[in-house]
């Protein structure tokens, strides 16, 4: 008997081509210097303000986590010196009370500037929660996480004290 040879299958070869007109709106990258100030002649919020404010907010965020790790790797230092004096105790115990105050308002700041960086992302940075105007340069260079003009501020602090009162 003859050997038989196996069939080879033919599959057929494909060239596909794989065209896309999806077109990504990609945003230019902005640098801008260390110097930079931003400017009222400038449009307000324009992407060289976000930029600056960003950049302002990650590195005060930076900041604030190094602190708070520093803080409190220090304070579990502390612990190991427990003291027979009660009165030595007693302020150990104020002084850590008061910096975990401390560490949590912090924590609630780190907490600010995240929703600032995304109000940054969706372009509500820099505008009133309530009003929507503008807040303006020269309070969110002093406040960058500043979520009000300060009209809607006072507005809200009179309400909180209001509410605190009853």
């Amino acid at each position: 008997m003859p050997k038989t040879a196996k069939a080879k299958k033919k599959v057929p070869k494909f060239k596909t081509k794989i065209t896309s007109k999806v077109k990504l709106a990609v945003k230019p990258i902005i640098k801008i210097s260390k110097t930079y100030i931003p400017k009222d002649t400038e449009k307000y919020m324009c992407e060289k303000h976000k930029v600056f404010f960003r950049i302002k907010l990650n590195e005060w965020k930076k900041e604030l986590v190094k602190a708070n790790n520093e803080a409190l790797y220090n304070g579990s230092m502390d612990d190991n010196s427990i003291s027979a004096d009660i009165v030595d105790q007693a302020s150990s115990y104020t002084d850590k009370n008061v910096e975990m105050k401390a560490i949590n308002r912090q924590i609630k700041l780190i907490s600010e500037i995240d929703k600032a960086l995304i109000r940054i992302k969706d372009d509500t940075y820099g505008y009133c929660l309530d009003t929507a105007e503008p807040i303006g340069l020269k309070r969110l260079m002093a406040r960058p996480v500043a979520k009000y003009t300060i009209a809607a501020q006072e507005k809200h602090e009179k309400n909180e004290k209001v509410y605190a009162d009853e």
